[in-house]
């Protein structure tokens, strides 16, 4: 009986098997798949009627709405002697209390309503982030106009503040990479605002009395530019912002202009002295801005450089060929208002400091003698090309982008346009823009560590040699 079963079953199976149709293999090369469709998304900007520009986005997947405003106040106008002042503004202004509410008071408000506030200061804006509940909408715009006009900027938070911005450049110096990427700055820009950094001096001589001079001074509607997105009603939330926002009217002063760049100094090996056993390295010089035509060229080309992670020729010859480095990289900070930096750098043990700045030269200098391959130059343009998408999956990163864009003045297709420029790079344009823009025998060298313990002489790099003052601490 059992062996009956058995053979039944087999039957079975095998007539089944039969109705089956074989598979046939595929190679992954072999694979082809319907050509990917990306649409730029659409962000809708609206004048308001005092001069406030509002840009918005709704999203209903969950109750939430994000917003964000953003004002010409950035660290590009610190005055010299008051260095830091943006960033201690705009730490007083989260934590100083707005309009009815006293600092403590303002706190708990925003814990009854389960709300995230943060302000931020960079090169040249500030920035206010307020994220909420659908429901409490309307009470955190209000929250966000009491900040913005009527600020608390309290003296025992400022105070707190400055201490703690006091303390950070106390300690800066504890960490090599922050020593190396102020040196290099410094270097580059001198005392223009982009190199300089606060000092306690600097941080000490601001008062509450700047604070408030600021706020007066920088913050009107005309000068304000807004975001919002998330689970909103588009007329609901326009007539809110009219009640809110619509007696507001332009006073102040327009922004101060941007302080042009002297002619770069000659470049020099800044060496800041550590005990430690292995060294920071930094190469640098000044780069471009947003405005330079050969900027989608130099992406392709710095892709192929240092930008690839493990597809650029640093990361390949200096960490995968010779493991004198975890981590070597090269990247333009494209400047929006001014030329940013270009940086290529890495740390590697004190014995081979000689070995790997000899080496990263000759890379850089190969990018200048020689034309790249196609296949370097296929795969920098697809991967630009192909990771352009995911600056598009959050949906209030694609308005504050859109902001900006329109706020630094971009050209209006640079988005639709990015992919195709990028397409359209030649082996001939890597090689141009390489010889333009790269000069590794020109560029300012930063080293922290202990040159006791480099293999070869500092004065056998071929610059003058100058210190990095640190600062000491108890």
């Amino acid at each position: 009986m059992s062996l009956l079963r058995h053979g039944v079953i087999g039957l079975l199976m095998l007539l089944l098997g039969a109705c089956v149709p074989m598979a046939t293999s595929v190679r992954p090369d072999q694979i082809r798949f319907a050509p990917l469709e990306f649409s730029i998304p659409v962000v809708e900007p609206i004048l308001l009627p005092n001069g406030i520009r509002l840009y918005l986005r709704e999203d209903h997947e969950l109750p939430l709405v994000e917003i964000t405003a953003m004002a010409g106040v950035g660290a590009i106008a610190d005055p010299a002697d008051k260095t830091g002042l943006a960033g201690l503004f705009a730490a007083t202004l989260q934590t100083g209390g707005a309009g009815d509410f006293s600092a403590e008071a303002f706190d708990r408000h925003l814990e009854q309503i389960a709300a995230d506030f943060a302000v931020i200061a960079d090169t040249y804006t500030l920035s206010l982030d307020l994220s909420l509940r659908r429901a409490d909408l309307g009470e955190g715009l209000k929250l966000l106009d009491a900040v913005l006009r009527r600020p608390g900027l309290d003296a025992h938070r400022f105070e707190l503040a400055r201490r703690q911005a006091v303390e950070q450049v106390r300690r800066q110096d504890d960490q090599p990479g922050s020593v190396a990427s102020r040196a290099l700055m410094r270097a580059l820009y001198g005392d223009h605002p982009l190199g300089r950094t606060p000092t306690v001096a600097s941080l000490e001589a601001i008062s509450r009395e700047d604070l408030l001079r600021l706020q007066q001074q920088s913050m009107r509607p005309d000068q304000l530019w807004l975001g919002v997105t998330g689970d909103f009603d588009r007329a609901e939330l326009l007539q809110c912002l009219t009640e809110i926002f619509g007696d507001w009217q332009a006073a102040g002063r327009a922004n101060s202009p941007i302080p042009p760049l002297a002619p770069a100094p000659s470049a020099a090996l800044w060496l800041a002295q550590k005990n430690i056993p292995q060294t920071t390295i930094l190469f640098g010089e000044i780069g471009i801005d947003k405005d330079n035509p050969d900027l989608q060229a130099l992406r392709v080309m710095n892709f192929i450089l240092g930008g690839g992670g493990f597809n650029s020729r640093l990361m390949r010859e200096i960490r995968s060929n010779r493991g004198l480095a975890y981590s070597v990289y090269s990247y333009f900070r494209v400047g929006r208002l001014l030329p940013g930096p270009f940086i290529a750098g890495c740390e590697t043990k004190s014995g081979a400091t000689g070995e790997v700045v000899a080496l990263m030269r000759q890379i850089m200098r190969e990018m200048r003698q020689r034309p790249v391959s196609a296949e370097e130059l296929q795969l920098a343009k697809d991967s630009l090309i192909n990771s352009f998408v995911f600056a598009f999956t959050d949906t209030h990163q694609i308005v504050t982008q859109q902001m900006r864009i329109d706020y630094f003045h971009y050209p209006q297709d640079y988005l639709q346009t990015y992919q195709e420029k990028i397409a359209a790079v030649t082996v001939a344009d890597v090689l141009r823009v390489a010889r333009d823009y790269l000069h590794p025998d020109e560029q300012n060298l930063v080293l922290v560590g202990a040159s006791a313990d480099f293999e070869v002489p500092v004065e056998s790099f071929g610059l003058p040699v100058k210190t990095v003052v640190q600062q000491s601490h108890p």
